[in-house]
């Protein structure tokens, strides 16, 4: 007989389930201003300690601190503050109006605010992003795309640019260098490396930002998508943002047990970082210094985003049935918008009276973009697109089959 031992499958398992408390100590949560911030130019190698560090700018007490603290202006950060509080505003009034049955289906970034909004500042005019259905943030900061636009694709309304073909939270902003959203998880990665090289080849000037969940890095695209970034060292920053959660899977599902994602990129020669994605000043630091290697034709950066889903993966979602209902409250990276506030107040540039008129006045102006996109129509009482909208935009001629379909279905 055999002397070894039996073999054991090993299955992570979260750290706290629903009853017990979560033991986020698996986190290897750095102090802030405790990482090295390296030349633009270092190479990937030199990037393995601040991918399994924790890049942070803000301390307890909301100060900004160490190598990483970006010189931003005051106002930028009063800008970002009120974006972050819009963007709560307006997911919190379309979970609403899901429940309302106004649109069919919402995906909120409750708690993941700042990577997008603070990410977006680090971008130039024509740089394109090909997002997942949590980078809302991306189009709210921005004073080109309306909230009347987005919420009449989420109502799939007689206004919605996209004609219905589109679910809900998967906009498409041309114009806005927002790449139409796919329902096929991870495809954007791969799209983004090429739409980067395509850039390079054409000798411009504009860089590509790449968005992928957790979950999503066990798809085959995401390593496709590494070995050609690096490959070709295509002007990309890879963004992973490990909110902890795939629906109801737990992170480490994915391979982030003994590990972290970012981790992932050094050992496919990108150069990657591991950053407080609930951090706003963490995040525009390390979004420029991965944007300003890809403009100076230094390679691709990964960038994990460590922060936390707060609510519900989507409306479809509970969330009470795979982990503690109050995960959210004892996440240690806290809360973005709470921290930059405090931050913010700390420079005197800020205060709990101004917070309570923003939050008022923002609610007023999202609750107006409400009501203006449902003068078009919603899910509920319509109107909506022409049937016939399903047989256009596909072919510069249509086929006679479905020139007899669309005879058939009288439109």
């Amino acid at each position: 007989m055999s002397q070894h031992q039996a073999l054991r499958l090993h299955v992570p398992e979260p750290s706290g389930r629903p009853g017990c408390a979560t033991d986020f100590s698996y986190l290897h949560v750095s102090a802030a201003g405790e990482m090295r911030r390296p030349p633009v130019d270092t190479p990937h190698f030199d990037t393995r300690d601040l991918s399994y560090g924790l890049i942070r700018v803000l301390d307890h007490d909301g100060r900004a601190v160490g190598p990483w603290a970006p010189k931003l202006d005051t106002p930028v950060l009063r800008k970002g503050l009120r974006t972050m509080m819009k963007t709560r505003i307006f997911d919190a009034r379309m979970v609403v109006a899901q429940r309302q049955k106004k649109i069919s289906f919402y995906m909120q970034c409750l708690g993941e605010e700042a990577i997008a909004i603070a990410h977006a500042l680090a971008l130039e005019q024509g740089d394109m992003c090909f997002p997942t259905y949590r980078q809302q943030g991306l189009l709210l900061g921005r004073d080109d795309v309306t909230m009347v636009e987005m919420m009449c694709q989420l109502m799939s309304n007689s206004a919605d640019a996209v004609k219905g073909r589109q679910l809900p939270v998967m906009y498409s902003f041309k114009r806005a260098g927002f790449f139409s959203i796919s329902g096929n998880l991870a495809t954007q990665f791969i799209q983004a490396v090429g739409w980067a090289m395509a850039s390079a080849i054409k000798g411009d000037t504009r860089i590509a930002s790449g968005w992928i969940g957790d979950g999503s890095t066990a798809e085959a695209d995401f390593h496709t998508a590494l070995t050609f970034a690096h490959v070709y060292r295509a002007p990309v920053v890879l963004n992973v943002v490990n909110n902890q959660w795939a629906i109801s899977s737990f992170q480490a599902i994915a391979g982030g047990e003994s590990t972290t994602f970012a981790a992932k990129g050094v050992g496919c020669g990108i150069a990657s970082l591991r950053v407080d994605g609930n951090d706003f000043l963490a995040v525009y630091a390390a979004s420029q210094w991965a944007a300003e290697r890809a403009r100076q034709n230094l390679g691709p950066t990964l960038i994990e985003w460590v922060t936390y889903r707060a609510g519900a993966h989507s409306t479809s979602d509970d969330p009470s049935k795979y982990r503690p209902a109050d995960d959210w409250e004892r996440f240690p990276l806290g809360d973005p918008i709470q921290r930059l506030k405090t931050h913010l107040i700390g420079l005197g540039a800020w205060s709990e009276q101004e917070h309570e008129q923003v939050q008022k006045e923002l609610e007023a102006e999202v609750a107006a973009a409400q009501k203006e996109a449902e003068r078009h129509g919603t899910m509920l009482d319509g109107p909506f697109p022409s049937a016939a909208t399903m047989f256009e935009d596909v072919y510069e001629t249509m086929p006679a089959h479905l020139r007899a379909q669309r005879q058939q279905l009288g439109v």
